[in-house]
């Protein structure tokens, strides 16, 4: 694979992990809240209230909401990058790939010419 085709495909991973991330934003209009109950830590819940109070978030709700989107976030992004370690030791996936960055050398090379 040329440092061009690596490069190509690189920033599409990067592109569909940031896509990925901006599904899950929890700024979207009209979306229905719910009321939990959780049970945590005295010291916690002194430590949140301490921090919305000096401006960290607008509210309680808020700042605890912000840490679970981002929790969530996290666990999401391990989940995908362990599916492209898993990809990345799969044969059939690299040939894949292989075959895909074939294709566009093509059209790699009329946009070298193009451009040059």
């Amino acid at each position: 694979m040329s440092p061009r085709q690596t490069l190509w495909f690189l920033g599409i991973v990067i592109y569909a992990i940031l896509f990925y991330n901006t599904i899950w934003t929890t700024k979207m209009p009209g979306r229905k809240l719910r009321k939990v109950t959780y049970s945590l830590p005295e010291a916690l819940v002194e430590d949140v209230r301490t921090v919305v109070r000096e401006g960290a978030a607008p509210s309680y709700s808020a700042f605890v909401e912000e840490a679970l989107v981002s929790g969530v976030r996290r666990a999401h992004e391990e989940q995908l990058a362990e599916a492209f370690r898993t990809a990345a030791d799969d044969p059939e996936f690299l040939a894949d790939v292989h075959h895909a960055l074939h294709d566009f050398n093509d059209i790699d090379d009329g946009l070298d010419r193009s451009n040059g």
